[in-house]
């Protein structure tokens, strides 16, 4: 893990020592961006295969593999995977240290379905477009794409991070890389010191 843009997440997961109060984004369940997503759609993951994008403790993989598919999840912290691993024991899901800049050549192309919660987020503007690149090449032909993220107005300076919210512009990359919308919902949290989110599902192209 030499890329200095995201090298802090392993310290600070060996740090938390099981202690989820020490990791800023680590939630009591799966997010409810992704749980009614797949209660109103009335996802049946049966036979389909999901990857989830800087998994960190395993909510999310969890929630995916409760609804019938076939998981992998993947974080470049070994600490976040150990501790998601030890937290659920009897697990279906596959836990693996992987690095979303250094994806294995077998996972291109892969998944019916690809989850990202935050991880774009959390990395600064500079890594932003290979990061969307990589994350639109998991998905299988048809594939789906479901990316959750806190979301900014471009016209305002970038507060101090991480994180640090993503512009509608900088969405559009995901657009560029082949991707085509299929459904995108905003919500407003005012209490959060990042208020505004946005969930879209994008599919992926057909040869």
């Amino acid at each position: 893990m030499a890329d200095s843009s995201y090298d802090w997440f392993e310290p600070l997961y060996a740090r938390a020592n099981g202690d989820t109060a020490q990791v800023p984004w680590a939630l009591p369940t799966a997010t409810v961006y992704l749980t009614n997503w797949l209660a109103q759609n009335k996802i049946d993951g049966t036979g389909l295969a999901a990857v989830v994008v800087g998994c960190g403790l395993g909510d999310d993989a969890e929630a995916l593999a409760a609804a019938g598919f076939m998981v992998t999840a993947f974080d470049v912290s070994a600490s976040a995977i150990a501790w998601a691993k030890k937290r659920f024991p009897q697990s279906a899901v596959d836990y693996v240290v992987a690095d979303v800049f250094a994806l294995p050549a077998g996972w291109l192309n892969r998944f019916d379905l690809v989850f990202d919660f935050r991880t774009i987020q959390a990395l600064p503007l500079s890594v932003r477009a290979d990061v969307m690149g990589q994350i639109a090449a998991l998905a299988k032909p048809g594939g789906t794409v479901l990316v959750i993220t806190y979301l900014r107005d471009p016209e305002k300076i970038l507060a101090d991070g991480p994180p640090w919210p993503l512009s509608m512009a900088e969405l559009t990359h995901f657009e560029d890389c082949g991707l085509s919308i299929v459904h995108k919902e905003t919500f407003r949290q005012p209490a959060s010191r990042f208020a505004d989110r946005i969930r879209i599902q994008y599919q992926a192209p057909y040869p």
